[in-house]
């Protein structure tokens, strides 16, 4: 994967410009302020940075960039992009517009995206190295990330370990913290439900006492009345005229002496029959209540004080009677809650697990550091006797840290020894601010080779260097540039002279407006402008001279160290290779 092409409109200084990138190693070169950053900054916002309405060209309505890749071939990629609805194409094309409120928009391969999606791709596709990353060298988290890079390996799941553990710790220090309080609330509901478990009272209990009650509250009628419809029924106790199954007797009798003459009276004693035989059984129902049933004082101040301890414990607790079998089931829940938030040991062994699967990962992203450590630290000090800090040896202490943090439990220092028997001490205390861009370099040159992008951009990383480390830095460039597309921001004459396809930004004024343009330069020009690079704002003989001889010089170099780059375009594009103006672009 290689950038093919960038394509800007209304883009801070730039009007409109279409550029075609080669493979290989590509320097942009011009004068200061020129806006040889611009491109850089372009190609961020194309892979998902952040946009504001400062990057509208004065006077415009809205600012445009795109950038067109290679088809990716890696597998994940377009795993990817098949996930997310984003048709591969021929190519990948990433296109996104802001305009004068901040506003932008986002496209992959013609259809609509987010700038979370184009950060997620520009990871795979660009790896983008700026002109301050010296700096990142004394910050704790960018060292660790350095080597992490380097050795490939991902700290998200120690940092979701040490979450769950923190969350973990939490827990337990607020149940400890709170037991005091959780203690007495807990106290208050064991009252309560004491209070209420001593009437314990069931499910419809309330219901059934008041019909109890009731029933034994006037036994004494209840029993009259038993009598009385028995001796309506049965003639009383004498079993003496007058009651309904004695007439029912004699209707029956009468109707069986007759039913031999008059079948009808057959008929009406079936039907009276079963009459007869249910008023008998009730009879002796009526019968016995009323000679069994005896008036229980007893029972009934039983039944008195039960209801009066009902009717006690609603008005204590406000509720009414029928809702305090409801109430007590509320508080057990509520209790049994409380019991198991205030599990100190069972949240102390919650903690204890978090804290040993933290652990065992982060042992694990330990042992993966220190074998990866002493690897970057040779490289990089090959890299570094090549820029010309010749004696000097690159070290990578890791030390235990006393606490154990999110990242791990490593904490990450780069050190340097100035020779070879010296003691390497901490980066800040001994390194210069060149010596710190060199070290930067290299390290960026060893990670960025076992990176995946296909893409490395070098923002000024030469400043502060020259001479014949300039012209190393170059040739090491032009190395990577074999492998990986390259492309640097350079001031540096000894760098621009390496590279296999040189492009000259120019600031034009037109009017009372300036603009931005980038031309390919070859041939005359290029020996013109690595002149200008030497110093010369009006090119001597001797500068010219001298500029083509650093071209040739490197020229010479690459070729005898390794196989040509890989070709160019067609010469049939070498043309419009970048242009300048409305009509060069194409969106």
């Amino acid at each position: 994967m290689a950038l093919q092409r960038m394509a800007l409109r209304d883009f801070v200084l730039v009007q409109a410009l279409e550029l075609e990138l080669q493979p290989g190693f590509t320097v942009l070169s011009g004068e200061t302020g020129a806006g040889k950053s611009i491109l850089i900054d372009a190609m961020q916002i194309a892979l998902g940075a952040r946009a504001d309405a400062a990057l509208v060209r004065e006077g415009a309505q809205r600012a445009e960039v795109v950038a067109e890749f290679d088809l990716p071939s890696e597998p994940a990629l377009l795993a990817w992009l098949d996930e997310h609805g984003f048709e591969p194409g021929s190519s990948l094309l990433l296109r996104r517009t802001v305009d004068l409120q901040g506003k932008s928009r986002a496209w992959i391969n013609g259809s609509a995206a987010t700038a979370s999606q184009l950060r997620t791709l520009g990871e795979a596709l660009v790896d983008i190295h700026g002109q301050h990353a010296w700096q990142s060298l004394m910050r704790p988290h960018s060292v660790r990330g350095l080597l992490d890079a380097f050795a490939g390996v991902d700290e998200a799941p120690v940092q979701a370990a040490w979450a769950q553990w923190r969350q973990a710790q939490q827990a337990l220090q607020q149940a400890q913290d709170n037991q005091a309080q959780w203690q007495q609330e807990r106290e208050r509901l064991q009252w309560q439900l004491d209070s209420i478990e001593k009437l314990a009272p069931g499910q419809g209990e309330w219901e059934q006492l008041n019909q109890q009650h009731t029933r034994l509250t006037h036994m004494q009628d209840l029993q009259q009345a038993a009598a009385l419809a028995w001796q309506a029924l049965d003639g009383g106790e004498a079993g003496g005229e007058g009651g309904a199954l004695p007439a029912l007797a004699q209707a029956l009798q009468a109707l069986e002496q007759h039913g031999h003459i008059e079948p009808q009276f057959a008929q009406l004693q079936e039907q009276l029959q079963p009459l007869a035989d249910q008023l008998q059984d009730a009879a002796r129902q009526l019968r016995d209540y009323a000679q069994a049933q005896e008036w229980d004082a007893a029972e009934l101040e039983q039944l008195d004080e039960r209801v009066g301890q009902w009717l006690a414990l609603a008005r204590r607790h406000r509720q009414p009677p029928e809702d305090l079998p409801a109430l007590w089931q509320q508080w057990q829940q509520a209790l049994q809650a409380l019991d198991a938030g205030i599990d100190l040991q069972a949240l102390q062994a919650a903690e204890q697990q978090a804290r040993e699967r933290f652990m065992v990962l982060a042992r694990e992203l330990s042992q993966q550091r220190q074998q990866a450590a002493p690897r970057l630290a040779q490289a990089v000090t090959d890299s570094l006797q090549e820029l010309g800090m010749a004696g000097s040896r690159f070290g990578i202490a890791l030390q235990p840290l006393q606490q154990p943090q999110a990242h791990g439990l490593d904490d990450v220092q780069f050190q340097i020894a100035s020779h070879e028997q010296g003691a390497p001490r901490a980066l800040a205390k001994v390194a210069s601010g060149g010596e710190l861009s060199r070290i930067s370099l290299a390290i960026a040159v060893q990670t960025s080779r076992l990176g995946q992008a296909g893409t490395l951009v070098f923002d000024e990383v030469d400043t502060g260097i020259g001479g014949a480390v300039a012209h190393r830095v170059g040739a090491l460039l032009a190395q990577l540039g074999r492998d990986r597309q390259v492309l640097a921001v350079t001031h540096l004459p000894q760098v621009a002279a390496c590279a296999h396809q040189h492009l000259q930004v120019r600031k034009q004024r037109q009017g009372a407006s300036i603009s931005s343009s980038v031309q390919p330069v070859q041939g005359a020009q290029r020996v013109a402008e690595i002149a200008r690079m030497l110093g010369s704002d009006a090119p001597s003989q001797a500068t010219l001279e001298h500029a083509t001889e650093m071209l040739q010089e490197a020229a010479a170099q690459a070729q005898a160290q390794a196989p040509a780059p890989a070709a160019p375009r067609a010469a049939g594009k070498a043309g419009r290779t970048a242009r300048g103006g409305k009509a060069g672009h194409r969106p």
